[in-house]
């Protein structure tokens, strides 16, 4: 199957939602991607394939979508997983980064240690929005643990949104783009 088709294959997965989770809002549902084996699989394959000869180390994934993503990939590259978490999830000691919202501010974390510094690290993650946790990532595996952030890999990017501004310099690379 040609790399058209394989895309082609994952967009087939991906349900629309309207009106989710407010009216105006276009929601791309990955749960039947996740559900359908062929899908899932290719998937993880694209992915692979693109990653595979870049000297990742380790995958870091964000919660909760990313982890399905990040975790199969880890394993076929055969590194180890990160995760990167909202507050109040991990059970050890823990280093964060705390980010803006539109109205308030978020936090994420990861266990300490879970990174080694100067460790090629790929962060992964489902979807790309406004960039505002995956910039907020990269900046807690960067600054807060030393890793070299080689890029950041998602399923699906809101090209509309411009959230790949946030995360220049860093590589992004998404298998689909809206």
């Amino acid at each position: 199957m040609s790399i058209d088709e394989r895309i082609a294959q994952i967009q087939g997965c991906i349900r629309d939602v309207p009106d989710f989770p407010k009216p105006g809002i276009m929601f791309k549902d990955i749960a039947p991607l996740l559900e359908s084996p062929e899908g899932f699989r290719t998937t993880i394959d694209l992915l692979a394939e693109r990653w595979s000869n870049k000297g990742v180390e380790a995958i870091a994934a964000l919660e909760s979508r990313g982890f399905p993503f990040g975790g199969a990939l880890a394993d076929r590259l055969g590194v180890g997983f990160v995760m990167i978490r909202k507050p109040g999830k991990l059970p050890y000691e823990k280093v964060g980064v705390d980010y803006a919202l539109e109205y308030g501010t978020d936090r994420v974390e990861m266990h300490v240690g879970a990174v080694q510094p100067d460790q090629r690290v790929l962060l992964v993650d489902d979807l790309l929005a406004t960039g505002g946790t995956a910039e907020a990532s990269i900046k807690l595996l960067r600054d807060a643990a030393g890793a070299d952030v080689v890029g950041c890999a998602f399923v699906i990017e809101l090209a509309f949104l411009n959230g790949a501004s946030r995360l220049a310099p860093t590589p992004i690379d998404a298998l689909i783009t809206y």
